[in-house]
């Protein structure tokens, strides 16, 4: 029964149940007291963080960018996802045991689904408006508005809601010796392919998508500062910024997706002695993953406090209204509108000097 109630089941609707009869599975020592604590204070700096940062940048925001748009729908997504930790921490203290009901086993599930598909595909959003301020700045002047901003919002919510529709149908109240767990429906080889498809589409692509994105943001900024020979502090701060992103965003992801999609390869194939180390690895990878995957939910407000001035400004307003706002140096100009303008002018200068070389070639 240990199996089926384990933490991974938090993120994904896959049932464990066929593989385990010939495949047992071990429990992480100290799970019952190492994971409360962790998620205790996971949910603790998670919600004063995100709160602020949503305060800062809806009350405090004098000028707002674009990019602040997906921040704020991120930092929701990861407040409303906090709020249901308290429930899960009990579950972990009692063993396993849900003592919340049924209502609250499957909403706390379905919304922890929306969460994890909405952060995804919202970091790529940002992950593409960026490539397109820095990597096409011309186009991106006419593409890039607050209407185009909120439209793939929108769109991303109502996706997310949708891919988390599986949880919400599978997510129930069972009860074994009478002890109630909240566990999911025993599921057939054709519902696993479903799962293993989802992964696929919910995380490794988007994750294709950010790493191309980036590598090709990162090679241009590399390009223009040999180029220009400038050792310009923006450019350099802008660089870091992108490694710590895709950093952060691999290393809470990856490792309980990459060993869900090993878990469920071999789930589908009901994989039986003696091939059952690597589901057994993949099985424990999941049990350290899922807690790396609900710390990211307090680590963005972090990242963009130390690495972005513009927030930071906004959030040292929200924590100490009394300071000026003169002495935070109120200036609108960004990273990506600075690299977009230094760019352009050397895209220009590059085709001026090619006009020149082709008319001297004449």
């Amino acid at each position: 029964m240990e199996g089926s109630t384990s933490s991974y089941d938090y993120f994904y609707s896959f049932s464990t149940e066929a593989p385990e009869e010939s495949c047992p599975t071990k429990e992480l020592p100290y799970k019952s007291i190492v994971l409360p604590v962790l998620y205790v204070t996971v949910f603790l700096v998670g919600i004063v963080g995100n709160a602020l940062l949503i305060g800062a940048l809806i009350f405090k925001q004098r000028i707002w960018r674009l990019i602040d748009i997906f921040i704020v729908n991120l930092a929701i997504s990861d407040f409303i996802f906090l709020i249901t930790l308290p429930f899960w921490v009990d579950k972990e203290i009692y063993s396993g045991l849900w003592r919340s009901g049924s209502f609250v086993c499957k909403g706390s599930s379905y919304i922890i689904s929306v969460n994890m598909y909405c952060s995804i595909f919202l970091l790529t959003c940002m992950s593409c408006d960026r490539y397109l301020a820095i990597m096409h700045p011309s186009a991106a002047r006419k593409i890039r508005t607050r209407l185009y901003s909120i439209i793939l919002c929108v769109g991303v919510w109502i996706l997310s809601c949708l891919l988390g529709l599986p949880t919400l149908l599978s997510r129930e109240l069972r009860r074994f010796d009478d002890n109630p767990y909240c566990v999911d429906k025993d599921t057939a080889s054709s519902q696993r392919i479903e799962s293993l498809l989802l992964v696929v589409f919910a995380f490794f692509v988007p994750l294709f998508c950010i790493l191309t994105f980036y590598c090709s943001i990162t090679k241009k900024l590399c390009v223009h500062y040999q180029k220009s020979g400038k050792h310009d502090k923006k450019l350099r701060k802008s660089i870091r910024i992108v490694f710590i992103v895709v950093i952060a965003f691999v290393f809470s992801w990856a490792p309980f997706n990459v060993f869900k999609f090993v878990a469920l390869t071999f789930g589908i194939q009901n994989v039986k002695p003696p091939f059952c180390l690597p589901y057994k690895i993949a099985y424990l990878g999941m049990e350290l993953g899922g807690p790396l995957a609900f710390a990211n939910s307090c680590t963005n407000p972090f990242i963009y406090y130390y690495f972005d001035d513009h927030i930071r400004r906004a959030m040292l307003r929200c924590i100490f209204p009394c300071i000026k706002t003169s002495s935070l140096r109120t200036s609108s100009d960004t990273s990506d509108s600075h690299l977009s303008y230094t760019l352009t002018a050397f895209a220009h200068g590059e085709d001026a000097s090619r006009k020149r070389r082709r008319s001297v070639s004449f």
